[in-house]
């Protein structure tokens, strides 16, 4: 084999993107920050539905108490 063979041997040739493949990998990655946002959300509002709820039970208020 003579060293022109060898080094056509070893040579990769890139094919570029798989255009398929970027688009999986886009709608996966949109759906794993979506979900993570959601959730997010979603504390969000549990957390100021419970406020809602203590303050209309009148175990806090929002009103500072003078000394």
């Amino acid at each position: 084999m003579s060293l022109g063979e060898r080094m056509a041997a070893a040579h990769v040739v890139y094919k570029g993107p798989s255009v398929l493949k970027e688009i999986l990998i886009g709608i996966g990655l949109g759906l794993v920050a979506g979900g993570f946002w959601k959730m997010h959300h979603w504390n969000n509002q549990k957390r100021t539905k419970e406020f809602y709820d203590l303050l209309d039970k009148g175990e806090i208020s929002v009103v500072r108490e003078d000394e």
